[in-house]
């Protein structure tokens, strides 16, 4: 059996070359504030995977994506091991574009922070007397640079995506600007949508792109995971304060609460990350988690 060794490692995900194509393993690890925590949450890998998939096929209508396989019988022998199985994705190989594409629909987290401060997120004026998780007119589009491990993302303005994209695509810019932005408007609106009729908020959530050979831009990486996402119950749901969460923002939670933690959860929060990801998981999907 050929052995076979990431050849780019994420704060998450595994990336291996296959020749034509990538096998992206979404590994058990979790990170928060841009930094890998200590302990591994089981099954989260694999439920990050499936979820992804089902995202994928929902949205193919909307623009096209980089999945071509989670069938471990369609990948080499040596991804065929348990330790693989679900949790491994067979992907075109893109030209990703350095854009990590926002999308707000509500108003919480540091769009929270920044609104109280001065009325705006990520430089866009907002109305005036939203509360805490309030739900937005409109949902609002707020890239970021990507960064690498360690460093953080730095929110900038549609303007200035142009201008770094600019930079990477000659004479494209403003093209490809324009449509990973209204790409990601389109996805959100939808998924959104079907979220909200099985019980879920997608308060907010991020997308990343890439250009295939022939210079069309695919939708790449995770998709609506509760890795990217802030998912909230319907039930409950309360403007004016915090929401009980079904994504890593409890484990976020706990981080603060716990400054001295050293980024060691202990076992009941492990599970109670991992049960929360089912949970979302069977809601949306309509099905049972299984690897």
């Amino acid at each position: 059996m050929t052995e076979y060794k990431p050849f780019k490692e994420g704060k998450v995900r595994e990336v291996y070359d296959n020749g034509d194509n990538l096998i992206m393993v979404a590994t058990d690890r979790i990170s928060a504030f841009d930094v890998i925590l200590k302990n591994k949450v089981t099954d989260k890998g694999a439920i990050l995977t499936q979820m992804s998939k089902f995202w994928f096929e929902f949205t193919q209508d909307v623009v096209a994506n980089h999945m071509i396989s989670v069938d471990p019988q369609d990948m080499p022998e040596f991804f065929r091991q348990e330790k693989f199985c679900g949790n491994s994705m067979m992907v075109k190989k893109l030209n990703m574009i350095p854009i990590e594409c926002i999308v707000r629909g509500y108003i919480t987290g540091s769009g929270w922070a920044s609104y109280k401060e001065n009325g705006t997120v990520c430089g866009i004026k907002l109305p005036e007397g939203l509360v805490e998780s309030d739900k937005l007119p409109e949902p609002i589009y707020t890239p970021s640079t990507k960064a690498e491990i360690g460093d953080h993302d730095e929110n900038i303005s549609f303007e200035r995506s142009v201008e770094v994209l600019e930079k990477h695509f000659p004479g494209k810019g403003q093209e490809y600007a324009e449509k990973i932005r209204d790409y990601t408007i389109a996805l959100y609106k939808k998924c959104a949508e079907y979220a909200l009729s099985k019980g879920i908020i997608i308060a907010d959530t991020k997308f990343e792109f890439g250009l295939d050979e022939d210079g069309n831009v695919v939708l790449g990486d995770e998709m609506l995971t509760p890795d990217s996402s802030r998912f909230w119950p319907v039930k409950g749901y309360k403007p004016g304060q915090s929401q009980p969460s079904f994504d890593k923002q409890f484990v976020r939670d706990w981080l603060k609460a716990n400054p001295d933690s050293d980024y060691l959860l202990p076992d009941d929060v492990i599970a109670k990350t991992v049960d929360k990801y089912k949970e979302a998981y069977a809601l949306l999907t309509g099905k049972e988690f299984t690897r």
